[in-house]
């Protein structure tokens, strides 16, 4: 067993829209930017506010929800395991790290909603796995 731990939890709000990919096989990839805040006062006393940018990436049926639910703004809970991916372009080494969702809440008070022009997707989507929401 195991005595390492790779858990990251986040509560933010979409920078832009999801992105979303399909995969050869049908799976949806989707990324999404996630603001999150702090903030601290500085030896003078004055408070000062940051925002970290978080990158995500959901699959499956728990991406084609964030597609369906969450827009530019959407207040949500994400929980999910960091991975580093690299690549080589122009024979230079790159690198990108990014946490993969295995738990995601919607924490706006529309979050029962979809989006417009996803509505009617929606929820078919939904009907097809209610038991399978991991929220």
């Amino acid at each position: 067993m195991s005595k390492d731990l790779n858990l990251c939890q986040f509560i933010g709000r979409l920078g832009k829209d999801p992105e979303t990919r399909m995969m050869p096989n049908g799976t949806a990839v989707v990324n999404i930017a996630l603001a999150v805040g702090d903030d601290y006062k500085d030896k003078a006393g004055n408070r000062v506010e940051q925002t970290e940018w978080v990158r995500i990436v959901v699959f499956g049926k728990l991406g084609d929800i964030v597609t369906a639910y969450c827009v530019k703004g959407s207040r949500i809970y994400i929980s999910g395991k960091m991975k580093t991916r690299s690549w080589e372009k122009d024979g230079v080494k790159q690198y990108s790290t990014e946490i993969v969702a295995s738990e995601i809440q919607l924490l706006d008070s529309k979050a029962g909603e979809p989006k417009p022009a996803q509505a009617q997707q929606s929820k078919t989507l939904i009907n097809d796995f209610d038991d399978d929401i991991p929220f």
